[in-house]
């Protein structure tokens, strides 16, 4: 973990809550449901998603992207309603969740949550279906803070750390509450692995 991602989990950043989840599982259709839920409760959530594939939010044949194409790195487009900012990143393997969260760096949210990025070291809410067929990450991710599984499907106690929060996944009310929580959790706990809250 590099300094400034570590100064980045420091007390007194802007909360980072990751929403680790295998494919399938459901977690833009749940964000769609929370996102609403936690603006009524007075946050302002930044959300950052990571994309498995190559995507682009711009039209070919407009200005942006005809700029875009012809070298302009970064290109910003601006509105009355909205601005994109576009970066190319040919040498980049990999989208690099610090250089992503420093782009929020400065506005005035009071969250930001990571859809994506299970193997970066962040606090992570995870979600998990039994039906998606794929094993719980919680045992060996120590930065997982709680598990949101439908009530009928709670993996056993054994199965689970006893440190661990367990939320229903089904229950859009409860799963906002705990979430519009975490930026107190933050700010007591700072952005530390499971283990090593209160510690």
């Amino acid at each position: 973990m590099s300094p400034a991602w570590q100064a980045r989990l420091a007390a007194s950043a802007c909360p980072l809550l990751g929403i680790a989840a295998w494919s399938g599982t459901g977690k833009t259709t749940l964000l769609e449901q929370l996102l609403p839920e936690l603006r009524a409760r007075g946050l302002r959530v930044a959300v950052i998603k990571h994309a498995h594939h190559a995507f682009d939010v711009d039209t070919p044949g407009k200005d942006s992207h005809r700029l875009r194409t012809a070298g302009a790195v970064p290109m910003l487009v601006a509105s009355a309603k909205r601005f994109a900012l576009m970066m190319e990143t040919p040498d980049q393997a990999e989208a690099d969740l610090e250089q992503l969260v420093a782009q929020l760096e400065g506005l005035e949210v009071d969250l930001i949550l990571v859809e994506g990025f299970k193997q970066w070291p962040l606090p992570k809410l995870e979600l998990y279906r039994e039906a998606v067929g794929k094993p719980l990450r919680v045992p060996e991710d120590p930065w997982i803070h709680a598990l949101a599984t439908p009530a009928a499907q709670l993996p056993p106690r054994d199965d689970v750390p006893q440190d661990l929060k367990r939320l229903d996944l089904d229950d859009p009310q409860a799963l906002a509450a705990w979430i519009a929580a975490w930026p107190v959790h933050w700010r007591l706990e700072g952005g530390k692995p499971r283990g090593e809250v209160g510690a």
